[in-house]
């Protein structure tokens, strides 16, 4: 099972699979995995400190 820490800034906001970090945030599976793409990192450059941001933890 694939697990990601969620950024916020440099502070750590959740911790699990996709599921379980889109249950606890209140959004959809997908909106979380858009966190980790390159769009939204493009999208939100200018924003460095203060974006989301999906990293998947090493097994």
């Amino acid at each position: 099972m694939k697990e990601y820490a969620l950024y916020k800034g440099d502070q750590i906001v959740a911790i699990g699979t996709v599921n379980e970090i889109a249950e606890e945030r209140g959004v959809k599976p997908n909106t979380i995995r858009f966190y980790m793409s390159g769009a939204y990192q493009r999208r939100s450059k200018s924003e460095v400190n203060n974006r989301l941001q999906l990293i998947k933890l090493e097994d």
